[in-house]
């Protein structure tokens, strides 16, 4: 099974990888398949069921949203953070849906009654993996046109019913200059090639993309981490949800440099910048997955030392640090699991 870096560090929206990113992901997925076997016009009504972990938290991680967004064909990469509330309240007040409106324009809306038409099954699973969820499609007359499950494995992943298996999710099959699945060989390639982990990732990332696109891809993702930590930095007020969670990150910021020289708090910024993207993530903000929404705030914070306090850091080191992070991240998820819904 072949991975990219650029599938465990993807640009997405919070609070979820697996319950926010994915669902979205496949719900577009489904009206995408709508309008490329020629059925999007035909449609009059979806119907959107979700199991498992989805169904039993979904409230919580804003998957309802995601598949709203999703169905109007958003992507969790594109999606404009700040007007997605408006565009799923106007979904809701208006109890109509712009079928793919994202990319197609509104000329194809159709009635939805999200209390009827978007159920949660809070105890009912599907097979192969705790976050299922299947979407429906009916003509006119109530006949179906389509009908497809899809599992979120993590890391906002999606893999659909035609793509798993009897005893395992088939993914990517890109022969790959190093293949590696263990910590040991990933080691042991390392000191037969002479090539450092980074750069030896670098050699593998060239099966898909040639390096100077590598490189662009690895720094716009760095970007998206930075205005991350930036707004967590300076946005207050208390987070959504019913627990009323107050946004700690800027004030925190302002004592941070009330104390004078960051150098000798740097552990403490390190810190902070994890609990910016964090609560950014909460807020339902533009993250990166890292390898999840739920692990969002580790490297960033780990790049953010390593620009403000190294000296002689520059964006080379940032290129290796995410290339070799990323072949650790591999690491785990190909011998246990990014999914919190899977192992915790």
């Amino acid at each position: 099974m072949a991975i990219s870096v650029f599938d465990l560090f993807s640009i997405g929206i919070g609070p979820s990888s697996s319950h926010t990113v994915g669902p979205m992901r496949a719900a577009r997925m489904f009206v995408r398949r709508l309008k490329n076997d020629g059925l999007l016009a035909h449609t009059a009504a979806v119907r959107a069921e979700l199991f498992g972990s989805l169904g039993a938290t979904g409230h919580g991680h804003g998957t309802p949203k995601a598949v709203l967004l999703g169905l109007e064909g958003h992507s969790p990469r594109t999606v404009d953070v700040e007007t997605a509330d408006d565009e799923v309240a106007r979904i809701r007040t208006t109890k109509r849906l712009r079928l793919l409106g994202a990319e197609i324009g509104a000329e194809h809306e159709i009635d939805f009654d999200e209390s009827a038409e978007l159920v949660l099954h809070r105890r009912r699973s599907l097979p192969y993996h705790a976050n299922g969820m299947t979407l429906f499609a009916y003509d006119g007359d109530g006949l179906p046109l389509l009908e497809k499950t899809y599992y979120s494995v993590g890391g906002g992943f999606v893999v659909d019913e035609d793509a798993v298996g009897a005893d395992r999710i088939k993914l990517d099959d890109t022969v790959l200059k190093y293949p590696f699945r263990t910590g040991d060989e990933l080691l042991r390639l390392s000191h037969e090639t002479g090539l450092s982990i980074s750069a030896l990732m670098l050699e593998n990332e060239k099966a898909w993309r040639t390096e100077e696109e590598i490189r662009a891809g690895l720094l716009e993702i760095w970007q998206v981490m930075r205005g991350c930590v930036e707004r967590g930095l300076s946005r207050e007020g208390i987070l959504p949800g019913g627990l009323k969670v107050r946004r700690r990150a800027a004030t925190a910021a302002r004592a941070l440099r009330a104390e004078g020289d960051p150098a000798t708090r740097a552990m403490e910024w390190v810190t902070l910048y994890a609990m910016a993207v964090n609560e950014e993530n909460a807020a339902g903000g533009r993250v990166v997955t890292a390898p999840t929404n739920g692990a969002a705030g580790i490297i960033p914070a780990v790049l953010h030392y390593y620009t403000h306090f190294v000296p002689g850091a520059d964006e080379e080191g940032v290129v290796r640090f995410l290339l070799a992070a990323g072949a650790i991240g591999m690491l785990f998820k190909e011998n246990a699991s990014i999914s919190g819904a899977e192992v915790g």
